[in-house]
């Protein structure tokens, strides 16, 4: 996978699992924040009030560094960890897999767990629409309003997203671009005469 690139998945999707009449629920959730992970966590635990465990795993962020896995009253390693190691394996992130369980009266121990809830975290991620983003930065500047066209040019030709623009005395732009192409993009428009970046 390249720097700037990352997977996520573009809407919420299920997946059930069975075993020995333990009902596992995984539910797959686009996630951007922990608040978010948190406010759904919430929402899920409320509308499966009676189930015996709510487990859970997310992965946030295009570096894949903001992750946690929780076991919620299972034993330690067999529910969270199994669920990241799916999120994982396929690569995802800004991804929160919420695991519900309805015990069946049958223990399956820590290995049956372990597989159960691997396998149904699997479940969500295959019922899943998977995308990949580009992780994308954005350039703020200022410029005389004689230069629009050379900056137009440049934006034009090297088709970023045009987040704001005014034109007043001084005119004012925000575009995004994928991270690989902003320092071609920069290098272009610091060519442009008063052009003046606004730092961030």
């Amino acid at each position: 996978m390249s720097e700037d690139t990352y997977k996520t998945i573009t809407a919420p999707s299920e997946g059930i699992y069975t075993e020995k009449r333990s009902k596992f629920i995984a539910i797959a959730l686009p996630v951007r924040t922990v608040e978010e992970v948190k406010a759904h966590l919430e929402t899920y635990q409320k509308k499966y009030y009676d189930a015996r465990h709510a487990c859970y795993a997310y992965m946030l962020g295009a570096e894949r560094k903001d992750f946690r896995a929780n076991d919620n009253g299972e034993p330690s390693g067999t529910a969270g960890k199994p669920i990241l190691g799916q999120i994982n394996s396929n690569e995802l992130t800004d991804i929160l897999i919420i695991v519900v369980r309805y015990f069946g009266g049958i223990k399956l121990g820590t290995s049956g767990l372990i597989v159960a809830y691997k396998a149904a975290a699997a479940e969500a991620i295959a019922a899943a629409t998977i995308i990949e983003k580009t992780v994308d930065e954005t350039v703020a500047f200022l410029f005389e309003y004689p230069m629009m066209n050379d900056v137009m040019r440049v934006v034009k030709e090297e088709e970023p997203e045009i987040l704001e623009q005014s034109y007043d005395m001084d005119c004012r732009m925000v575009l995004r671009i994928r991270k690989s192409m902003m320092p071609k993009l920069r290098a272009r428009l610091e060519k442009v005469e008063t052009l003046r970046f606004e730092e961030a």
